[in-house]
């Protein structure tokens, strides 16, 4: 017997919703490779900040990486393990060393943007075969990177001339 038959899902919808995991686990993994890039790179006037920021993403990332992984193999799945692999089918590309907060910062807050949408979308397929479980995991990253996303550009947009 197999784990989808005892969670009544269907292998067919499974099978969807687990390529659409893949998807979303390749570009996590170039994700955090880009965030370790940052935090063992940074200077300048946000260093201190920076720094410890990007290490907590990238310790979430991870956590992810690990989330995303198990529910694929939930659903019947194998995930990739290949790093080679992952930077053939991701669409987030690996960033070239990157020392300016600023510019680390534009980055981070693009790769969210892709990647909120891009859970929306695995959010969506999921419930069109009524997996809730993966439907509440997107759910959940959702109201975090929303929330994350709303503070990153709070800081970033500062104006140092106001008074």
């Amino acid at each position: 017997m197999k784990t989808l038959d005892y969670l009544h899902l269907d292998a067919s919808g499974a099978s969807k919703v687990t390529k659409a995991l893949q998807q979303l686990l390749s570009d996590y993994q170039v994700f955090y490779t880009n965030l370790r890039n940052f935090h063992w790179n940074i200077k300048g006037h946000g260093f201190f900040v920076l720094h410890s920021k990007f290490e907590e993403l990238y310790d979430d990332t991870a956590e992810k990486v690990d989330e995303i992984a198990e529910r694929i193999l939930m659903l019947g799945g194998v995930p990739e393990n290949k790093f080679s692999e992952y930077l053939k089918t991701s669409k987030i590309k690996e960033t070239e060393v990157t020392t300016c907060g600023e510019q680390a910062l534009k980055n981070v807050l693009d790769t969210y943007g892709y990647l909120i949408g891009e859970e929306r979308k695995v959010l969506a397929l999921a419930g069109e075969v009524n997996d809730e479980s993966t439907v509440a995991l997107m759910s959940d990253y959702l109201k975090e990177q929303e929330k994350l996303v709303w503070m990153l550009v709070a800081y970033s947009t500062c104006d140092c001339k106001e008074k």
